[in-house]
């Protein structure tokens, strides 16, 4: 995702909790992005936290320590920018549609491999430009493997199943 997803989505958020008057949390914001993603992003808390740091000092967030965990809101400002940009806010969500119909040779519930690279781009990425240095080689390390078992499928004839 770009840099700028996450601040869409957490303010996204961070909007439907306020209709919904429910207090939320960062590691709340963070499940709810997944869940909104059916699973296929979970922002780091490294990218998500400074965000919402950003965005409280542009005057769009506000925290407050509710029986000892913080929560956060948009502020009256927030709830306008969020209005005046739904069509920016649901545009955050579009790369996770589902389809109603399966596409043709494709197993239910799975997503087709162009679209599926897309969303790994999208993750090594978000792990080049936020991830710690531990998460990067981490992430080197899946890369690399993934590499060669793709070229072994294509080497081997193998339909890719075990």
């Amino acid at each position: 995702m770009r840099r700028g997803d996450v601040r869409t989505a957490i303010i996204d958020v961070l909007h439907r909790a306020r209709q919904a008057d429910e207090p939320i949390n960062g590691y709340q914001v963070i499940q709810e992005i997944a869940e909104l993603s059916h699973g296929e992003w979970r922002p780091s808390p490294g990218s998500v936290y400074p965000t919402i740091q950003q965005l409280q000092d542009e005057g769009l967030v506000e925290s407050d320590d509710e029986r000892g965990r913080r929560t956060i809101r948009l502020t009256d400002s927030g709830v306008a920018w969020a209005e005046d940009n739904t069509e920016e806010l649901a545009t955050v969500w579009a790369p996770f549609a589902r389809t109603e119909q399966p596409v043709a040779d494709q197993p239910s519930g799975q997503a087709d491999i162009k679209s599926e690279i897309g969303q790994v781009v999208s993750a090594v990425w978000q792990l080049a430009t936020q991830g710690s240095d531990q998460q990067k080689k981490a992430a080197l390390d899946v890369l690399v493997d993934t590499r060669r078992r793709l070229y072994g499928i294509l080497a081997d004839g193998r339909d890719g199943e075990r």
